[in-house]
């Protein structure tokens, strides 16, 4: 019987349902977007019963003429990590909005916990910074902020979770309380080392143990569904991990030292470290890469809150151009960003700064400067960015990486990819799926399924559709000291 997998990737910005076949061909896609809730500054909200019926819409729309006789079906998910969602455990429904991970409401927590001296304990349990990124200090929130919450949380009527845990819940109808390590890893109340919920951590945020769900294997099952009445029969959810550990997986990472980039509303550079949660250099965490057949693969991690993001933002919020991928060709009609740095800090500076509390900027501005500057600058921001990262990994696994595997959406900007190719002095592989965390969601359910016994196995569907080699490039030392003497101006 013929097999088809399901992948939903529930972005930050929208939920997508995309069919797959054995083979890991993508058949087709549906994308349905939802709201983003700003209510004051520094606040980032998704409403998770829009992103849940979103998800039933999504799978409804992949499956309209679907030829469905002799076709077995599962479900395999990738999720925006670190965005909290704290639910009744009794009714179904979120206490609140959910808190996303750009959120910085946390900021203040994080300082006066770092002050107290508890960065290292939990740096050393969790392999994290303390940072509002994470996802505790979002649900601590909100159990001291909604009214009745804490309470109602110290009686037992609770239950918190990032994104993949919240719809496992709604899929399997309240039956499947169960996250993935991958997930686990990046609340800040996980400890990496034991793969346990850790008590001090617990303790640490006030957040009590019974509102925690059992954690789970990527390659394994969270039980069956069907998806709000989309299948007549239930079908199977196997197959569990966060968006940037899906792209790893996606990537083919499965050797220690390989690494990718993902551009999506923010990026995560990640490099597989091999079997031991070693501590990562200053600037970047350590969290669980995958797990699969029975081993715990870990990552050196860095994430910029704003790429594909600020993109997104010039667009819609600036209406400079009508659409992202109109850019490309105004950043290339001037030979350079006239001297414009943008540092795109909207939620604060990520990896390897961590300053939550700096705000975005734009430098260099002259009455000579056009809009083509300002959006070359804006393209620019995210490989310098990337740069930033990229060299922390490499000093830290011995020197210049090989090459770094590249998904998402803006890799279709040309101009971007030779620019960060450039930067990095360093090849960009891009591969035949844009959807590198959909994929890898795809390989953990067929790991899952028996259908692939082996990582050699599914190493070989790679397909790369294009190596972006770096070109010389006299003004790249240059215009990156432009870019860090720009961001030594806001840090402190």
């Amino acid at each position: 019987m013929a097999q088809r997998i399901i992948a939903i990737d529930q972005s930050t910005s929208s939920t997508k349902a995309l069919l797959f076949d054995e083979q890991c061909r993508m058949l087709r896609r549906t994308n349905v977007d939802h709201q983003q809730y700003y209510p004051q500054a520094g606040y980032v909200e998704h409403d998770a019963e829009e992103i849940y019926n979103n998800l039933v819409e999504a799978v409804s729309q992949l499956m309209e003429g679907e030829q469905r006789e002799g076709i077995t079906y599962s479900i395999a998910i990738t999720n925006q990590r670190e965005t909290a969602v704290v639910w009744n455990r009794h009714t179904g429904q979120p206490i609140a909005r959910a808190v996303v991970w750009q959120d910085t409401r946390g900021a203040e927590l994080c300082r006066q916990l770092r002050q107290q001296g508890y960065a290292k304990m939990v740096f050393d349990k969790s392999g994290l910074l303390i940072d509002p990124n994470f996802s505790a200090t979002g649900i601590k929130w909100l159990l001291d902020h909604t009214p009745g919450a804490r309470q109602q949380a110290e009686d037992g009527d609770l239950l918190m979770g990032t994104i993949d845990t919240w719809l496992v819940w709604k899929l399997t109808e309240g039956r499947v309380f169960a996250t993935d390590q991958t997930n686990a890893s990046r609340t800040m109340l996980f400890n990496i080392h034991t793969m346990q919920w850790d008590d001090d951590l617990l303790r640490l945020f006030d957040i009590p143990r019974t509102m925690l769900p059992e954690v789970r294997p990527c390659d394994t099952s969270y039980g069956e569904t069907t998806v709000g009445g989309v299948f007549s029969e239930p079908i199977e959810i196997a197959g569990v991990l966060g968006d940037s550990h899906g792209a790893l997986v996606g990537q083919m990472c499965f050797a220690k030292g390989t690494g990718k980039v993902t551009y999506g509303t923010g990026s995560s550079v990640m490099v597989n470290i091999g079997e031991e949660p070693l501590p990562a250099p200053q600037g970047l965490v350590t969290s669980v890469g995958f797990s699969a057949f029975g081993k715990t693969y870990y990552g050196y991690e860095g994430n910029i809150y704003s790429t594909g993001a600020t993109l997104k933002w010039i667009s819609d919020q600036l209406q400079l151009v009508g659409h992202p991928a109109e850019m490309e060709a105004l950043a290339t009609s001037v030979s350079d960003n006239g001297g414009v740095y943008i540092v795109p800090a909207f939620s604060g500076l990520g990896a390897p700064w961590w300053q939550s509390n700096v705000k975005g900027a734009v430098f260099g501005l002259t009455f000579g400067t056009t809009k083509a500057h300002f959006l070359r600058a804006a393209l620019e921001s995210i490989a310098y960015q990337i740069k930033d990262l990229i060299d922390v990994m490499a000093r830290a696994t011995g020197g210049r990486l090989e090459e770094i595997c590249a998904d998402g959406g803006p890799t279709k900007n040309r101009f971007l990819m030779q620019f960060q190719a450039d930067m990095l002095d360093t090849p960009v592989v891009c591969t035949e799926v844009d959807d590198a965390s959909a994929l890898g969601a795809v390989l953990m359910n067929g790991f899952a399924r028996g259908i692939w016994k082996s990582f050699d196995e599914v190493t070989g569907l790679r397909k790369v559709t294009q190596v972006i080699r770096p070109q010389e490039n006299p003004q790249k030392h240059t215009l990156y000291q432009g870019w860090r003497n720009a961001v030594n101006q806001l840090i402190k």
